[in-house]
């Protein structure tokens, strides 16, 4: 057995705010961390975006902004501001341009039967969810003469309001398992007046960046009535079934994420390689939203196909966490991504950690923060 030396790492949670920017410096293997006051965030602009500016909401440091920048009202600070500006979102990852490369179409042998019905579930759900978007991929003929509007025509291809149809819709409901699980750990916690291990500020992250996927591509295209509507009622059904399965069976419920998250990957790797084999020529060169060049770093000039890649890298990143964590026992390990993650080059080719692995990594995460403490203190 192992449990008790990770039940001994729970240490590793305190503090995870303050030692996570010190384990940035420390490790090597370390992401990106996407710090609220960078510079990048304050200056970035873009064309597509001309009422929006930035990830989300006002800072401090934009007090007193232009005329044109000002809240409806200089007192009313809860109004929806006339610019957005700034990036006050969670932690999350930054990749360079070799992570966003280093991502492969990877899938998880199902060998227990909890983890077969996940992948099973998600299958299903995966079907329906073609059918009803309009969702389709299928192999153009090598020697095919046909125009890009052809193969459309002829549902080889898909167009662009196709694929944000399918993106809008799947963010809206991708950011949901996060939120709930978060929600009800954060409550357990409370309720039994005991440290979580670390896995609540992981499931907040991945919630916000599933819903800042969603901002994105809001920016691009807003649906209609009928489109809302029929979120709503998708949302409100995932969320309170997943609610009752997480409290019952969170292992297969991070399963069940884990599997969906390896459908996401996929779905959006097809996407780059249409946009690489000029299949989706209007999206060739389209400038990236500026929330999206906020967000995650991107240089100003970038297009929307660096969003594409950045978006896929964040799913393999949930697709890493989420198996990693059905992995685990819930009641009593300690999460391994508190304080570190590792880089795209580990999430984008290997599908997630064994108990054992997760266990060393912990213990090394505890060692490079104690190692962290010496060097500060003798200074």
């Amino acid at each position: 057995m192992i449990r008790t030396p990770i039940v001994q790492s729970v240490a590793l949670c305190r503090g995870r705010l303050a030692a996570r920017p010190l384990l940035v410096l420390l490790s090597r293997r370390v992401i990106n961390v996407a710090r609220p006051n960078s510079t990048s965030a304050l200056q970035s602009k873009g064309p597509v975006e001309p009422s929006q500016h930035g990830a989300e909401g006002l800072h401090r440091q934009d007090a007193s902004p232009p005329q044109d920048l000002a809240l409806t009202k200089p007192d009313a600070v809860s109004t929806v501001p006339s610019k957005i500006k700034g990036d006050w979102v969670l932690f999350h990852p930054v990749y360079t341009p070799e992570e966003l490369k280093a991502v492969e179409v990877i899938n998880l042998r199902a060998k227990t039967l909890s983890d077969k019905f996940a992948a099973l579930l998600v299958r299903v759900m995966r079907t329906c969810f073609d059918i009803a978007s309009g969702y389709k991929h299928k192999d153009v003929p090598p020697a095919s003469t046909l125009t890009v509007e052809e193969l459309r025509k002829q549902n080889y291809l898909m167009g662009p309001d196709q694929w944000l149809q399918r993106a809008i819709f799947l963010e809206t409901i991708a950011a949901v398992p996060g939120m709930v699980a978060a929600s009800i750990r954060h409550l357990n916690s409370l309720r039994l007046m005991r440290r979580d291990s670390g896995w609540i500020h992981t499931l907040l992250e991945e919630a916000e960046n599933e819903r800042m996927h969603l901002m994105t591509f809001m920016a691009l295209r807003r649906p209609g009535l009928w489109f809302r509507t029929l979120v709503m009622g998708a949302q409100g059904v995932f969320y309170n079934v997943f609610f009752l399965s997480y409290l019952f069976a969170p292992k297969v419920c991070h399963r069940f994420v884990g599997y969906l998250e390896e459908e996401a990957v996929l779905t959006y790797t097809r996407c780059i390689q249409d946009i690489e084999a000029g299949r989706l020529p209007e999206w060739a060169d389209m400038p990236a939203p500026s929330i999206a060049i906020d967000y995650w770093r991107l240089p100003q000039d970038s297009k929307l196909l660096d969003v594409i890649y950045a978006i896929r890298s964040d799913e393999t990143n949930h697709r890493f966490v989420n198996h990693t964590l059905a992995n685990l026992n819930h009641k009593t390990d300690v999460n391994p991504f508190a304080f570190r993650e590792p880089d795209m080059t580990v999430k984008g080719r290997k599908i997630a950690f064994e108990r054992v692995e997760a266990e060393k990594y912990v213990q090394e995460s505890h060692a490079l923060l104690e190692e962290g403490r010496h060097q500060s203190e003798s200074k």
